[in-house]
């Protein structure tokens, strides 16, 4: 079964950050955090063979953003339940436990 999944995210105070992403499922959502969250970091550090970050530097990622909130279609219901910013840090953390392993 899968959870089709709609990141919307505002990055900064400006309303033209304001976006949303699409994924298949939520793992794939999550996914899409991270590499947000890594395309950041090669942005601002262009010159580094290497980057490294653990989850706390994710989570303050996700926590500065101006918003971000998850929707999950329910097939059962045929609707979208809304998840919160602490939601999303959870999955992420998940998704990052079960990719590790």
């Amino acid at each position: 079964m899968t959870q089709h999944t709609i990141i919307l995210l505002q990055e900064t105070r400006s309303i033209q950050t304001r976006t949303y992403k699409e994924f298949e499922t939520v793992s794939m959502a999550m996914d899409g955090v991270v590499k947000m969250y890594e395309t950041k970091l090669k942005a601002m550090n262009p010159t580094a063979a290497n980057i490294t970050y653990d989850v706390s530097d994710l989570n303050a990622y996700i926590d500065n953003m101006a918003d971000i909130a998850a929707l999950v279609f329910d097939p059962t219901t045929r609707t979208y339940s809304p998840h919160d910013r602490e939601w999303i840090k959870e999955r992420v953390f998940a998704y990052l436990r079960k990719v590790s392993r």
